[in-house]
């Protein structure tokens, strides 16, 4: 019997992704590098399914069906490498090698134009959700070789995630290294959102001085609203969580927050692009910043926080939080898609944005109720420059741009950091105001440097040098913008 998809990598992930792929009726083919983890998966939950194990890459490759499938679900860089290596030359023109993991999308873009030369089609596909996605649907955000697309969509669809509408949570996205691009955002994201969160968090339980019991009820209404999330779901469960010793364990737990590289990739993009992604940027230097905890257990007893009381009734607080929580949201997603939207011009991947909402609707970490907006937006207006200016988003920004202001306000007086409500207001500030202050910053640079500039008298592309001192010569910089 030969399988339908092979799967290299028995960690959790692959293991559960192997699991709902045999749940779907395929047969799935596994290797991993330690043969004794392949055995101890085949004698437990493989057992009884159509799961099967080969000790070499030889009896792993010739035990797939033609065109062949095999799904890499092993960490991200070498490994990868190390792997499409060792199977090339087991495999014939036609067959298809898929990198489920966290890899960076110039190296997806690269094993691309490499396998293609080489007759292989390959295939770099986001995968989101965590172990529970990957067992019971997560959502797969496959780009690469096109023409791997109707071999592996029966596969990728049956075991995603699906939407409230029934749509399966998974589409292709674009050639090369698109797929991958497209899960970074999506961490990118992640990153803000929990940051935002968290924001929240300190501003009811530092400022409003609310109970955790307080807090997951908070959370749990909130949930039941716009805010309907899987990490808002997950927030409430974590408030109300108790240690052994029947205290909150949140309480327990040191604040240094960890990171794996796919938000710092997408602020390092959003900045050779020239893009300004300020909230995702501020998410990922907030996570630096709780490493330096030394440093600020050393600051705390030099700097007293400001003695001041809250200056409106903690409930009602509490609701200009929850709307200030949900237009900075907005700002994330606007700044998310924005990112997207350059990427895909630049390389020419024609990203469906509304597609992609879809897809980040259900399985993913990410996944929330305003998704569906997101979605109806770019459905209605692909060529959207901003969820800005759609008028659901003009509308719903517009309700809340009060409440926003005085959370925003109202945690700075308290000296509580708000990085990311912060940038996000600044952000949205910036982007709505038709003048800014950049004339005085280039008439400096121009000052300084001869580095010119333009003039609103004037048509755009035409640059001027004024002898400010007037001392200069009539030599300028070269005008060039990053």
């Amino acid at each position: 019997m030969h399988a339908d998809i092979g799967l290299i990598g028995l960690a959790v992930m692959g293991q559960n992704l192997v699991l709902n792929m045999a749940d779907h009726g395929f047969a799935v083919q596994v290797f991993n590098r330690t043969a004794a983890k392949t055995d101890e998966f085949l004698q437990g939950p493989a057992q009884g399914k159509k799961i099967f194990g080969s000790q070499t890459l030889k009896s792993f490759v010739a035990a797939l069906k033609r065109p062949r499938r095999i799904m890499l679900m092993v960490k991200a860089g070498a490994p990868v490498d190390a792997f499409i290596d060792s199977l090339v030359p087991f495999l014939e023109k036609g067959d298809i090698i898929i990198d489920g993991g966290n890899s960076h999308f110039p190296d997806t873009q690269r094993r691309y134009e490499s396998l293609r030369s080489k007759g292989l089609l390959f295939v770099g596909a986001g995968v989101s959700g965590g172990e529970e996605g990957a067992r019971h649907g997560p959502s797969i955000m496959p780009g690469g070789n096109g023409e791997a697309w109707s071999h592996i969509k029966p596969i990728f669809q049956a075991i995603a995630a699906r939407s409230e509408d029934g749509e399966p949570c998974c589409e292709w996205v674009g050639d090369g290294g698109a797929g991958h691009y497209v899960k970074m955002v999506h961490n990118g994201i992640e990153y803000g959102d929990m940051q935002l969160i968290c924001e929240t968090y300190q501003l009811l339980r530092q400022g409003a001085r609310f109970t955790y019991l307080n807090l997951h009820e908070i959370f749990s209404q909130w949930n039941e609203g716009v805010l309907h999330s899987y990490l808002i779901e997950i927030t409430s469960a974590i408030f109300k969580q108790l240690d052994t010793d029947g205290r909150p364990l949140l309480e327990k737990i040191l604040d240094v927050a960890g990171q794996k590289g796919t938000g710092k990739w997408t602020g390092i993009d959003a900045l050779d692009r020239g893009l300004p992604l300020t909230l995702i940027g501020e998410a990922v230097f907030a996570r630096c910043l709780s490493a330096l905890k030394e440093d600020r257990m050393l600051a705390s007893q030099k700097y007293s926080a400001p003695e001041r009381a809250l200056a409106s009734p903690p409930k009602e607080f509490a609701e200009k939080v929850g709307g200030a929580l949900y237009a900075a949201k907005i700002i994330s997603y606007a700044q998310g898609f924005m990112l997207m939207q350059g990427a895909s011009f630049e390389y020419g991947w024609k990203l469906n944005l509304g597609a992609i909402a879809l897809m980040w609707r259900g399985g993913c970490i990410i996944r929330s109720r305003f998704l569906k907006n997101i979605q109806q937006a770019y459905d209605k207006n692909p060529a959207l420059q901003s969820l800005l200016l759609d008028p659901f988003f003009v509308e719903e920004i517009a309700a809340r741009s009060g409440a926003w202001r005085h959370v925003v306000s109202e945690g700075t007086l308290l000296g509580i950091p708000l990085p990311c409500l912060g940038s996000s207001l600044a952000f949205f500030d910036g982007y709505r105001s038709a003048s800014l202050p950049a004339n005085l910053l280039q008439a400096q640079r121009d000052y300084f440097g001869a580095h010119t500039y333009e003039r609103i008298d004037r048509p755009r592309g035409q640059f001027f040098h004024t002898h400010w001192t007037g001392t200069g010569s009539d030599v300028s910089s070269g005008s060039y913008t990053i």
